[in-house]
């Protein structure tokens, strides 16, 4: 058979396009902030994994703009080689010391990360040990490695003890979780995974992707809300939520990081983040150090969010976070819903299998700090609209 023909073959897509469901790739014009605009319509954005609204602040676009006029555009070769600047070592010791780590070590992005740090370390003959509702970056890591991969029910802790107890206690293994599940929106029980990860001779990673400048004190993630930081071997995340930018990073004792940047392919062979991305990034860190108060107004906002939503009969799961999953089940009925809010000025999400289980779908509703209470209630208004047209509540 051509290698092609499944292409040809493809056409769930345009099915749903004709239908006047489809609601991937929609062009925004605009700025991310908490309205976009998209073929002239303006929406309120809750879809955008920009929690502290930094995207469009002055000092963090000033700082892209000065990194151009003293670099350039791009670095024209991997960290390995030609690629590093006096800028990536600067964003790799301020966000170290901001998460209270030895080292860090960018990647050009978070899905490269998590690519990077687990194929680096997990080599043949050991195990790779995840939550079954782990990012796909992570999953794909594990595929990439030479190990074995074993999985535990999401947030399952008995479940995570069986299978580290049929594994070899003498063999090298990591366990790997999200901070924050960017579908679910629930916290992983982290003391606990290092309590477990300690009696069978396991390391454990923490992809925090969601949880950096949402969770802890200082919004240093899933590891300071917990007190666990020394605990954690490896912590890893992204500049494209929290930080405004694009990118990712591991941080972790100095030998770790030392042999990933020895023995990381993606790192090696990929170019390095470019120099508008690291400025912006260690820009908006230095604001997130700053600006406390955006923290308290993404809760607030939060929190409006889940009252609303449990208030008008809506099912959202186990968040405990910005992330608000709203399960329709149906994926069509999900498509309609999606649809529908876009008409009443809402930009959500439409999530389907395999990006969650059968039967699971769900709109992804995510909140900015920059987003005003009144914004808030509009949007309950709208989905109230919404979800009794469809029969939900």
């Amino acid at each position: 058979m051509d290698l092609f023909q499944k292409c040809f073959q493809f056409t769930q897509a345009n099915e749903i396009r004709d239908a006047g469901l489809y609601p991937y790739f929609r062009p925004i014009a605009t700025e991310q902030d908490t309205d976009v605009i998209i073929d002239g319509k303006r929406l309120l954005m809750l879809g955008s994994n920009s929690y502290l609204g930094l995207t469009n602040h002055p000092r963090v676009k000033e700082a892209a703009i000065a990194a151009i006029r003293k670099y350039g555009t791009g670095c024209a070769g991997s960290r390995f080689l030609n690629g590093t600047l006096d800028l990536h070592l600067q964003l790799e010791a301020e966000l170290g010391e901001f998460l209270g780590k030895e080292a860090v070590l960018l990647y050009s992005t978070g899905f490269q990360a998590n690519l990077g740090i687990i194929s680096g370390l997990v080599e043949k003959g050991e195990y790779a040990v995840t939550d079954k509702s782990d990012h796909a970056s992570i999953l794909e890591g594990c595929k990439l490695s030479m190990g074995e991969t074993k999985r535990f029910r999401h947030n399952d802790m008995g479940s995570l003890k069986r299978v580290l107890e049929r594994l070899p206690m003498e063999v090298g293994k990591l366990i790997i979780v999200d901070g924050v599940y960017s579908m679910e929106g629930d916290i992983a029980p982290v003391p606990e995974i290092i309590d477990l990860a300690r009696q069978y001779n396991a390391r454990v990673m923490v992809d925090d992707a969601h949880g950096l400048g949402v969770l802890g004190e200082r919004g240093a993630g899933t590891s300071e809300h917990f007190g666990v930081t020394q605990d954690v071997d490896i912590i890893m995340g992204t500049f494209s939520k929290s930080l405004a930018s694009l990118g990712g990073f591991a941080a972790s004792c100095r030998e770790v990081v030392e042999y990933l940047k020895h023995h990381s392919r993606p790192l090696i062979f990929s170019a390095s983040i470019s120099p508008p991305n690291t400025a912006a990034a260690l820009e908006a860190l230095r604001i997130l150090k700053e600006e406390p108060e955006r923290r308290e107004w993404l809760w607030r906002n939060t929190k409006i969010l889940h009252d609303g939503f449990k208030s008008l009969g809506f099912d959202i799961g186990t968040s405990q976070t910005p992330v608000i999953p709203v399960y329709v089940g149906d994926v069509l009925k999900v498509f309609q819903m999606c649809m529908m809010l876009h008409q009443e000025g809402i930009f959500v999400n439409p999530v389907v299998p395999p990006g969650v289980p059968p039967g699971r779908s769900l709109i992804r509703v995510s909140c900015m700090a920059t987003h005003t209470p009144g914004q808030m209630h509009f949007a309950l208004e709208k989905f109230e609209k919404v979800g009794k047209a469809l029969g939900l509540i």
